[in-house]
Order: C-alpha cells, then sequence, then structure tokens
C-alpha cells in the first residue's frame, strides 16, 4: 500500500483565541439540574455539534440566557464549518450587550474573526480584530493573529508590523515567537520566521534557558545543537524537554531512540496526549502498527487532549497500515461528518472507497 501522509505535526492556521468552553456559561437551576446551555456546550466540546444546537433550541424556548445560546449555536456552526450561520448568531450575541464591554464580548470577537476568515471575509477579520485592539491596545493575540490574515492577504508588510508588536509586548515569550516562525514559513517566509529565532538566541543569550534554546534551535534545523541542549534536562520527566528531544531524534532518523524518550516519559504521566502521538508515529515509522494504534488510542483517551482531530486520522491510518479497510472506512466516515471540511481526509476518504 502506498505511504499515507499522518499529521505528525500541528498543521498552521489562524486559529481563534479560545476561552474554556465550560466558562461564561448558565450555571445549574435551582434543582440542581444543567442549563440547556451548559449541556449544550458540553455537546460542542464533545464535537456533537447537531445535538448541541438541539440542546441550545430548547434552551431558547424555556427562556435562558439568549446573549449566551446564540454565542454557544456560532460556536456550534463553526464546528460543522457553517461559516455563514456561525456569523450570524456571534453577531447576534454581541448585539444583544448591554451596553458595557465584558470579557465574553472579546471571546465573541475572536471567533467571529475566525468565522469570518474562514468564510473568506478577511476584511471582516481584520475589522474584528481593530475591534478588540481598539479597546484592549495590549492584547497580544489580537495582534498575532491580525498578522496572520494579513500574510494570508499577501500582506507581509503589515503582518510583520503585528508580530512585531505582539514582541514587543511581551520579548521573552518563545512560544509567541515559533508560533510567527511557524505560521511564516507556512506562507512561504521562512527565512523571516527564522529572523525572529535568530534574534530570540542573540539578544537573550545570557538568559535564555536550555530548553528555549533547545527547541529554537530544533525550528531552526540545527538538531545536532538541539540534541546537545535538551539533553541537559530531564527527559523522563520534564513534559517539554522530552517531547522536543523525541522530535529532534526523528528529524535525525532515529525513531527507535526517539520512541524510547515518549515511552519512558508516558511510564511517568499519562496525561499528555502529544506524548502519545509522537510514540505512535514513531511506531508507525518502524512498522509496529498494532502498537503505534494503541499509542493514538492511549492519546484519545486523555480528557481534553486538545488534538482530537490529530488523533482521530492517525487512528484510522494505522488501521489502513493494519489491512483493516473496513474498520478504517467506518471510522472515516464518522470522522468526516465531524470534520467536513478537511481536504486531506476527504482524499483518504476516496481512496478507502476503492478498497
Amino acid at each position: 500500500m502506498k505511504s499515507r501522509k499522518t499529521y505528525n505535526k500541528i498543521k498552521i492556521r489562524v486559529a481563534v483565541c479560545v476561552v474554556c468552553l465550560g466558562t461564561l456559561l448558565t450555571g445549574c437551576g435551582a434543582e440542581g439540574v444543567e442549563s440547556y446551555t451548559k449541556q449544550g456546550m458540553t455537546a460542542v466540546q464533545e464535537l456533537r455539534y447537531d445535538e448541541a444546537l438541539s440542546l441550545f433550541s430548547t434552551g431558547e424556548e424555556n427562556g435562558e440566557d439568549k446573549r449566551l445560546l446564540y454565542r454557544g449555536m456560532g460556536i456550534a456552526y463553526m464546528g460543522k464549518t457553517d461559516y455563514e450561520s456561525a456569523i450570524a448568531y456571534l453577531e447576534a450575541a454581541l448585539k444583544l450587550s448591554n451596553g458595557r464591554v465584558e470579557d465574553m464580548d472579546f471571546d465573541m470577537n475572536y471567533y467571529l474573526a475566525t468565522a469570518y476568515f474562514k468564510n473568506g471575509q478577511a476584511q471582516e477579520a481584520i475589522q474584528a480584530y481593530n475591534a478588540i485592539l481598539a479597546l484592549r491596545p495590549k492584547e497580544m493575540d489580537a495582534y498575532y493573529l491580525r498578522g496572520c490574515v494579513e500574510l494570508s492577504q499577501n500582506d507581509f508588510e503589515k503582518a510583520q508590523a503585528d508580530f512585531d508588536a505582539a514582541i514587543a509586548l511581551d520579548p521573552k515569550n518563545y512560544d509567541q515567537m515559533i508560533r510567527i516562525y511557524m505560521v511564516l514559513d507556512e506562507y512561504g517566509y521562512k527565512e523571516a520566521g527564522q529572523g525572529y529565532l535568530q534574534n530570540a538566541m542573540t539578544e537573550n543569550e545570557k538568559s535564555i534557558s536550555d530548553y528555549d534554546m533547545g527547541r529554537i534551535c530544533y525550528y531552526m534545523g540545527d538538531y545536532e545543537n538541539a540534541r546537545n541542549f535538551l539533553t541537559n534536562l530531564k527527559t523522563t520527566t520534564d513534559y517539554g524537554a522530552a517531547l522536543y528531544l523525541g522530535r529532534t531524534y526523528e528529524e535525525l532518523g532515529d525513531f527507535n531512540y526517539a520512541a524510547s524518550i515518549y515511552a519512558d516519559y508516558a511510564e511517568y504521566d499519562q496525561t499528555k496526549a502529544e506524548i502519545y502521538n509522537q510514540l505512535g508515529l514513531c511506531r508507525m515509522q518502524m512498522g509496529e502498527y498494532d502498537s503505534a494504534l494503541a499509542a493514538f488510542q492511549a492519546a484519545m483517551n486523555v480528557e481534553d487532549n486538545g488534538m482530537m482531530q490529530t488523533l482521530k486520522f492517525n487512528e484510522i491510518v494505522a488501521y489502513e497500515y493494519m489491512g483493516d479497510y473496513k474498520t478504517a472506512a467506518a471510522l472515516m466516515n464518522s470522522y468526516m461528518r465531524s470534520y467536513p471540511d478537511d481536504e486531506t481526509a476527504k482524499r483518504e476518504y476516496d481512496f478507502l472507497q476503492t478498497r
């Protein structure tokens, strides 16, 4: 069978800066029964979008807070990739404001900006970020996300200015610098992205940790030095060190050693889905498909793992490699209902139809 592409790294895309879906909701009723709004948000978290919409509708019929309900409906429609409906409900929720600007208004503007962008309305997305920054000029995520949208419109100079503004707000936020590097790399500006990383190493040479130096070297493609810095750390108990040292050995072609790093860490901590995912990917590279499947499924069992789409896709690919096309096809049908806009999965689905 031809090698199929797995999701071995996070796909870079403009994403909403999400607050926890369990917050900003109405609570329980007088008898301790959860509101339909809260039940709906739980369904959204579990990717049961149609059920969520039904619960929100029932909540509206029962007189629950329309602002929260419309927010929930907007998020659910985003999950269904129906961005027109998402925009309509999020805009309606914002119009129900009592005149005071609250945290939820910023939250919804982030969602709305993402829905606009996904719907091909880049200028409207930029305006939503403008609105956030007009009231919160130190909102680092808004600068970063507006820069991402500008970059998608080939406006590199404006994007760079926004990225610079985001970094200026927190000059030692290496997570932010790496995010900027990754999106610049995606849009064909890898050299500019590496410039940010190089500046971070040069300007903070005396204060930067081995961990941050190691992962910056990793993204710079300097895997030998990345290994040298990261091996100074306790990878059996340090999540970040284990993840990046393992990835470094993957890039160096030593999947067996990388897998041993992930497996050792997983013995210490069973709550890190990304470790299990990387372990599964290494097992796939080594032809150990049963073990790979077990690793992906262990990751899926991690509560609130934040990467269920990636894990479900990798699980399907593992079944393909094992020759169990019937199970792979059944899982793919379910996957496509949850993630209908995944073009890679559509091609995989077409492949499975021929088996």
